[in-house]
């Protein structure tokens, strides 16, 4: 696995993201919910054939500090649009997972000239369609809208279970099968969980982003962000995914007509869970002939 550059840019305080390297069009990896840039360590280069590879942290997240910015939805696709306007160079090819994948159809709605084309990834889009019962999936998201005490509680369950086991349950909570993550992936985990236990950013950018989706998901429509993308759209879901159900994409992709990749046993976060499958099916849609025309 290369090694990819860690690197800061200046957007209203420090933005730090990872270079892939590679040349071309730019084409940026954002990650979802409590992620960071580590999220793609195990893809990054692989999709640097043909492209400049960038996968930032989000503010709060990864090792980008809050710089006394919110970290509500809207405020990430803001934070987003300068990441591509000011460091990735617009128009850029867009994959995003989980609520980086929310965040990405935000921007692609709204800022259309900044994005030539999303790969969406487990996305955290609402869809009319029933959420199996997950106790420990329902639990966690539970307890982010705990007043006064959410932060506090993420604080104390890190400092608590210790990075290492922090880590392996989020793991087994978001992978199908986490033994198959790449051991250097999990290091790599392990040693920014233990930077974020010293950091109040973390558990607050956590629970107020948390919140924010749950509160996107129940009250925005979104049919009309739907129709606003002009971008080709396409889609990548790991059938045992417990965050989001498969389902919720499947109707996505039969109603906006947006091509679908199903992952058979595969959790939330394919490109760590299965690096090497994920990178083929990207590096397959990054070849297709409407790409090229975006």
């Amino acid at each position: 696995m290369k090694a990819p550059v860690e690197r800061t840019a200046d957007l209203a305080g420090p933005a730090r993201y990872l270079d892939f390297g590679g040349a071309g069009q730019p084409l940026v990896l954002l990650h979802g919910l409590g992620g960071a840039a580590e999220n793609w360590l195990a893809v990054g280069a692989a999709l640097s054939e043909n492209h400049r590879v960038l996968a930032p942290d989000l503010r709060g997240h990864g090792r980008t500090p809050l710089s006394g910015h919110p970290a509500r939805v809207n405020d990430h696709q803001q934070y987003f649009d300068g990441f591509l306007r000011q460091v990735a160079g617009a128009p850029a090819l867009v994959v995003g997972n989980s609520m980086g994948g929310l965040i990405s159809v935000l921007q692609g709605a709204r800022e259309p000239a900044t994005v030539s084309a999303l790969l969406l990834v487990d996305p955290a889009l609402p869809w009319a369609g029933r959420r199996r019962f997950d106790f420990a999936v329902w639990a966690a998201f539970g307890s982010l809208l705990l007043p006064g005490v959410a932060g506090r509680g993420v604080s104390l369950r890190r400092r608590r279970l210790g990075a290492e086991r922090t880590v392996r349950e989020s793991l087994a909570m978001i992978c199908a099968d986490p033994d198959r993550v790449p051991e250097e992936v999990i290091r790599a985990h392990v040693d920014l969980s233990e930077e974020q236990s010293l950091v109040p950013d973390y558990s607050r950018a956590l629970v107020q982003s948390g919140r924010s989706i749950l509160r996107m998901l129940a009250s925005v429509r979104f049919d009309p962000i739907y129709r606003a993308l002009k971008c080709p759209v396409t889609i990548i879901h790991g059938d045992h995914d417990r965050l989001v159900p498969v389902e919720f994409s499947l109707g996505l992709a039969q109603r906006y007509d947006w091509p679908v990749d199903v992952l058979p046993g595969v959790g939330h976060v394919p490109m760590m869970e299965v690096p090497d499958l994920f990178s083929q099916t990207a590096l397959r849609w990054l070849r297709t002939p409407a790409l090229r025309s975006a």
